[in-house]
């Protein structure tokens, strides 16, 4: 006797979608098959698709940025997720500089995580680091975290991490197997002029900057061995040039993730009526950019969406980049959004990739002994409204987009059902050792 049966439906498994039932027992997935077994609650999931769970690597909820605190805190940033059908999220704890402030920011951010609906992890997040390196891995390995943050720029509010230790961290990811993430800009590139307003925000922080911090990065990556994830690429540019100069490491120690709004959106809508509404960094590239980043998806490992949301007022009263809150939402979108444009090859980029990144065990796919993480979506279109979080808006709001996410199940309960949501416990997952 299972506990939920799923009969009928295309499921997501191995790759491509099949008429196959799933089983349920207690949180995991127990059966995958044609047979139908009776059940305590059976689902008919005719003419519908069921994927994995998907898992979204970069989100900042509650995020202080200076001023103001992003307006999705774990409740309604989970919430907001689970509409869009991730059932696990990677937040990050705030930036520390030795181990000992990193065991600090971990018990401080976990405290904030316990409301969160979905399933949740954390990145390690380092800055101008003072303190013994080694050390620092190994306080973040004895939390179960297998990624540290790092940020190449923002020397201003003193959180870059210097080219010396980042070797050091390299090597060092070698050595104890874990990811090195870069937010990837040339902080000397960057203008930080007096009186730009949020039209310039393109110029000010340009596509050379990131593509030329990504290539030194690159190069420091395959010189080390070690492995490297750069967070939100924004630029066709930036994924074609590390294509073309490190063809041979991009998926085996080198990775790349981009998100949604680079892939929708040219730096030209900054120059539009609302144009304070799209600025976050990296910021918005050219159309020709963004029609080679579509084309080279291919090159890219993952899809994350650096959910960081703002209400309107809090960035219309901004005309000056200086105080404005750089950051955007999107988690409850990101999937019939990127589904629209590139259809189902999509879906391990959302899910299996980042669970294998990440190892996180029994996330990422639909098997037998795996959690009942589970999507249910039909392909009715719908014109996109206003997200379910605490946010007041998303840059999405309007676009047509060919799928609708009716269900999300995570460890075998429903979280949404129908498009209604239930609130739900979400768990803290660490990292399963071994090999990258």
């Amino acid at each position: 006797m299972y506990d939920l049966f799923i009969k009928n439906g295309f499921v997501y498994y191995d790759g491509r979608f099949q008429h196959l039932n799933i089983g349920i027992r207690g949180s995991k997935i127990a059966y995958l098959g044609k047979t139908v077994f009776k059940s305590k609650e059976t689902i008919d999931a005719i003419n519908k698709k069921v994927m994995p769970g998907l898992i979204d690597p970069h989100v900042h909820f509650d995020l202080f940025c200076g001023t103001i605190p992003s307006r999705d805190d774990f409740y309604y940033g989970s919430k907001s997720a689970i509409y869009g059908g991730v059932t696990t999220i990677v937040d990050f704890l705030d930036p520390s500089h030795n181990a000992k402030e990193l065991k600090k920011t971990f018990f401080e951010r976990l405290a904030k995580a316990k409301k969160c609906n979905c399933d949740y992890h954390f990145h390690a997040c380092i800055c101008e680091p003072d303190g013994d390196l080694e050390e620092y891995v190994l306080m973040m390995k004895n939390l179960g975290i297998n990624t540290i943050k790092l940020f190449t720029t923002y020397s201003e509010t003193h959180r870059r991490t210097y080219d010396k230790d980042i070797k050091k961290l390299l090597k060092l990811s070698k050595k104890y197997n874990f990811l090195v993430c870069a937010h990837i800009e040339n902080d000397d590139a960057i203008s930080r002029k007096k009186g730009l307003t949020y039209r310039e925000l393109a110029e000010a922080r340009s596509s050379y900057c990131e593509t030329s911090e990504a290539l030194k990065i690159c190069k420091f990556a395959k010189q080390t061995g070690g492995y490297l994830y750069m967070v939100h690429c924004s630029s066709g540019n930036t994924i074609q040039k590390i294509y073309d100069q490190f063809g041979e490491n991009l998926g085996v120690n080198i990775f790349v993730e981009s998100c949604p709004q680079y892939f929708v959106y040219n730096n030209d809508v900054l120059k539009g009526k609302n144009g304070y509404l799209f600025t976050f960094a990296p910021p918005l590239r050219s159309e020709e950019e963004r029609k080679l980043l579509v084309k080279d998806i291919d090159y890219i490992q993952t899809i994350g969406t650096d959910h960081c949301a703002f209400n309107v007022e809090d960035k219309k009263n901004h005309l000056y980049l200086e105080g404005m809150p750089l950051g955007v939402g999107g988690i409850e979108n990101s999937f019939v959004i990127m589904h629209r444009i590139f259809g189902d090859k999509i879906i391990d980029k959302m899910s299996k990739n980042v669970a294998k990144l990440e190892r996180f065990a029994g996330k990422g796919e639909i098997k037998v002994g795996n959690f009942a993480d589970l999507v249910i979506f039909s392909g009715h279109n719908q014109r996109l409204g206003k997200p379910h979080g605490a946010v007041d808006h998303s840059i999405y709001e309007g676009i047509l987009v060919d799928t609708t996410i009716e269900s999300t199940i995570i460890r075998g309960k429903f979280a949404l059902r129908d498009g209604k949501f239930i609130e739900h416990k979400g768990y803290l997952i660490n990292c399963e050792e071994g090999k990258l």
